[in-house]
């Protein structure tokens, strides 16, 4: 078949050290579609892209048809069928969350541009660098003929956290825990809901809240635990998470390209428009969607209690602040 062309920026970092690989051996578009790899990063790091590139050689992976490092966004953002915007401004110590919009505004303003200009309109966009959300607004804004909906940002890794740390409390596969739910943003006002979630267990599927018994637990230790998990990886190894943040790329991207599982859904920031949650409209918001097709839709009929409603709301807060400071930057640089 044709290779398809894959974009990812931030290529020199650690997450896309872990993901590379991965999406080269074919465990993200599949083992029989070939493809060519770009990366893009800032011009003082090409050299250790030279290295990624020679180490993707010495893999000798058969999918793999053609390596592209380069610092150039018009070599980079060319005829691409997926685009994975994992390079960003990290943030630093004494830094405000407000700075990090600051930085990363414009980054995302010029790659949407980037995109807009040079990509196929077809184009998968998924943002990864931090703060997710606001950045993919920003770089969707930046691209306006091409779709809204083609652009997500990812809440996939806290969605497996949850999964997860549910698994654990049951002694059960991660594999047996399904629509858990990321509602908003990708920060620590995040909600992780398993009211709609299922475990199986004993070979009976039986609703989360169900099989904990354990209410105080899932409205609070729980809820905190996959809040700050990220926080947590840092304190333990001085760096932020790569590996698990790289396998929820992977499992976003490959829930794109092929669908999600029947009866599944997963939760992944897309744009609200159209929501029947009462989210407002024009935020990048992590809602619970089915995809087909290529194609997400909203998973509707969920019904939300007051306690998820206050922490819905909360992160919606949080996102539109985000998005006015970010607007507001935008404006006037």
């Amino acid at each position: 078949g044709e290779p398809i062309r894959v974009l990812v920026t931030g290529a020199a970092g650690q997450i896309a050290y872990s993901l590379l690989y991965s999406i080269a051996k074919g465990d993200v578009f599949g083992k029989d579609q070939p493809l060519v790899l770009v990366l893009l990063d800032i011009t003082p790091v090409m050299t250790v892209l030279d290295g990624i590139v020679m180490e993707l050689q010495d893999c000798a992976l058969p999918l793999l048809r053609e390596v592209i490092p380069t610092d150039k966004e018009e070599v980079a953002f060319k005829d691409l069928d997926v685009a994975i915007l994992v390079g960003s401004m990290p943030r630093k110590e004494g830094m405000e969350r407000k700075d990090l919009l600051q930085a990363n505004s414009k980054i995302f303003k010029s790659q949407g541009a980037a995109l807009d200009k040079y990509a196929k309109k077809t184009v998968k966009v998924v943002v990864v660098g931090n703060p997710a959300n606001t950045n993919c607004l920003i770089a969707s804004k930046s691209a306006p003929s091409i779709p809204k909906e083609n652009f997500s940002c990812l809440t996939r890794l806290d969605h497996n956290r949850a999964k997860s740390q549910i698994a654990l409390k049951l002694g059960v596969s991660a594999n047996d825990v399904k629509n858990v739910i990321i509602w908003g943003n990708h920060s620590s006002t995040q909600y992780p809901d398993v009211t709609h979630a299922k475990v199986n267990v004993k070979g009976k599927e039986v609703g989360v809240y169900e099989a904990i018994k354990d209410d105080s637990w899932l409205k609070g230790d729980f809820i905190l635990t996959v809040q700050q998990r990220g926080a947590a990886v840092i304190k333990a190894r001085k760096l932020s998470s790569a590996m698990s943040a790289a396998k929820a790329i992977c499992d976003h991207v490959r829930d794109i390209w092929f669908g999600t599982p029947a009866g599944e859904f997963v939760s992944m920031g897309v744009i609200s428009d159209g929501n029947s949650y009462g989210v407002p409209e024009d935020l990048l918001y992590s809602f619970p969607v089915v995809i087909k097709d290529k194609t997400w839709k909203f998973v509707e009929g969920l019904s939300i209690n007051d306690f998820s409603r206050e922490k819905m709301n909360l992160t919606a807060k949080e996102l539109i602040e985000e998005k006015e400071t970010a607007v507001q930057f935008l404006s006037s640089a």
